[in-house]
């Protein structure tokens, strides 16, 4: 089928154009998903699970970080206390499939935007056409920033918390595979989306919704969201709490500046 100008394109042919992107990212996904099936030892064993094992990296690192600031052990964990069951028949089958599915999905994620550049870009401009590779990559590794950004540090976190709450010395921790799995997933995607926030900015601030000045004047607000945030996935202590939110606020500065570029260009466009 021949590429259609956007002015010549009905809105069915968006719509034949956004079932393709659908089914062409579906593919994607489920392809990478095969593929992980033949290293889901590992993937389960000491990716997805490896946060629950006091000899994480991040523990680890938190230990020694815990030492060089004079903190002693006080932030040093040696001991996970509770234990991930599985309480339902077809729950093991249900959580690997849809494990697979989320490691597809991160794995195909340059391929999903290049679908959906090509999707928006017959309404942009040819100057902004000439940039999807930039696009392409600044949106992936912000992406997979994000992901790592979970994983290391996000997740860890939550674990611990979780781990050492306790309402009773009476009740014991024993969580399920699918709350396990869930926290992992949010933690992941969340902190995923959350980097793509310079993306959003971008496109915002061209189509005139958002402008840096908006940004900055609810910049307050931001901090208080993002401490607020910090504070209910880590332990209660400052360290843990500085080390999620600086990438955060990090992340909405740099939005901030990318807003103020976009909105100065979009000014001069216009004299």
């Amino acid at each position: 089928m021949a590429k259609k100008n956007l002015g010549e394109m009905s809105f069915l042919d968006h719509l034949e154009e956004l079932r393709w992107l659908l089914v062409r990212s579906t593919i994607a996904i489920c392809i990478m998903a095969f593929f992980t099936y033949f290293i889901s030892d590992y993937l389960f064993d000491q990716i997805i699970l490896g946060p629950i094992r006091p000899t994480f990296f991040t523990y680890v690192w938190f230990c020694d970080l815990s030492h060089q600031l004079g903190f002693a052990d006080s932030i040093c964990i040696t001991e996970l206390n509770f234990i991930i069951q599985n309480t339902e028949m077809e729950g093991q089958v249900n959580i690997f499939v849809w494990m697979c599915l989320l490691a597809g999905f991160i794995l195909s994620f340059p391929f999903i935007l290049w679908e959906v550049w090509k999707f928006i870009s017959p309404a942009l401009y040819e100057k902004e056409r000439k940039n999807a590779k930039l696009f392409i990559f600044v949106s992936s590794l912000l992406f997979f920033l994000g992901v790592l950004f979970g994983y290391f540090v996000v997740i860890p976190m939550s674990v611990n918390f979780v781990a050492t709450f306790s309402v009773s010395d009476v009740v014991k921790n024993q969580f399920t595979l699918d709350s396990y799995m869930g926290m992992v997933k949010t933690s992941i995607l969340g902190s995923a989306m959350f980097f793509e926030l310079p993306i959003v900015i971008y496109f915002l601030t061209k189509l005139g919704l958002v402008t840096p000045m908006f940004l900055r004047k609810y910049w307050k607000y931001a901090v208080v969201i993002i401490l607020i945030v910090a504070a209910i996935v880590t332990p209660p202590d400052v360290v843990s709490q500085t080390i999620v939110a600086i990438p955060m606020l990090i992340i909405y500065e740099v939005s901030i500046l990318i807003s103020k570029v976009v909105y100065k260009n979009k000014l001069k466009e216009n004299v």
